[in-house]
C-alpha cells in the first residue's frame, strides 16, 4: 500500500499529465500506454482523485478525447498550430519543410496546477520535461509534491535534484502496457495455439 494512502484516506491527490511527453516517451522504449490501466494505477497506488490530461486539440480526434474522459481523465485541450521543421532526410530533393502539429501544453499544465493548489494536498507531475522544473521546485517547497513520473530514463537533467520523487514509468511496463487482445487472438488462430 502506498505511503500516501496510509497517511489519509481523505487527502486530495491530483495528477497533472503531459500526455504527449508520456505517450511518446513510452513509445520510444517500445510499447503503448494502456490509459485505462494508468488511471487505475494512479487511483489505486496514490489515491489520485483528479487526473488532468493535457493534450493538443486536433479536429477529428473528438472520439479520443471523449474516450479519455470516460476513462476518468479531466481532459484539458490546447489549440495546436502547424509548425514547419527542417527535414534531415538526405534522400529528399525538394526544399519543402516538413509540417508538424504542435500543441504546447506546458503553460496550461503549470496554470492548472497553480489554480488548483488550494484544492489538493499533494500533486503528481507526469512528464520528463525540464520545462516543469520551476513548478516541481515550488510544489516541493510547499510540501505538495508527491511524485514526478517520467516516461523513461531519458528525462531532463534539470529534474535530477528531485530524483527522490522520480518514478520511471518504463519500469511499470508489465502493469501499464496496452495489450491488443484482438491481435493476439488472430495470431493464435493462424499459429494454431490457444490465445491467452
Amino acid at each position: 500500500m502506498s505511503v500516501l494512502k496510509r497517511r489519509s484516506k481523505r487527502s486530495q491527490v491530483y495528477a497533472f499529465i503531459d500526455s504527449q511527453n508520456l505517450n511518446l516517451g513510452v513509445q520510444k522504449v517500445g510499447w503503448k500506454m494502456d490509459w485505462r490501466a494508468f488511471r487505475a494505477y494512479l487511483k489505486d497506488n496514490y489515491n489520485v482523485t483528479k487526473a488532468f490530461l493535457f493534450i493538443g486539440y486536433m479536429a477529428g480526434n473528438e472520439a479520443l478525447y471523449e474516450h479519455m474522459h470516460e476513462l476518468g481523465y479531466l481532459v484539458a485541450l490546447k489549440p495546436t498550430v502547424d509548425v514547419a521543421t527542417a527535414t534531415t532526410d538526405a534522400t529528399k530533393t525538394d526544399d519543402e519543410p516538413k509540417m508538424t502539429v504542435k500543441g504546447n501544453i506546458d503553460a496550461d499544465l503549470v496554470l492548472y496546477a497553480m489554480k488548483e493548489l488550494p484544492n489538493y494536498d499533494r500533486a503528481i507531475i507526469v512528464s520528463g520535461d525540464g520545462d516543469f522544473v520551476s513548478l516541481i521546485e515550488y510544489l516541493a517547497e510547499k510540501h505538495k509534491l508527491a511524485q514526478v513520473m517520467t516516461p523513461n530514463w531519458q528525462y531532463s537533467s534539470l529534474l535530477k535534484p528531485w530524483d527522490k520523487y522520480i518514478i520511471r514509468i518504463d519500469q511499470l511496463r508489465s502493469q501499464l502496457a496496452y495489450k491488443d487482445y484482438h491481435q493476439k487472438r488472430r495470431h493464435a488462430k493462424r499459429s494454431g495455439s490457444p490465445a491467452r
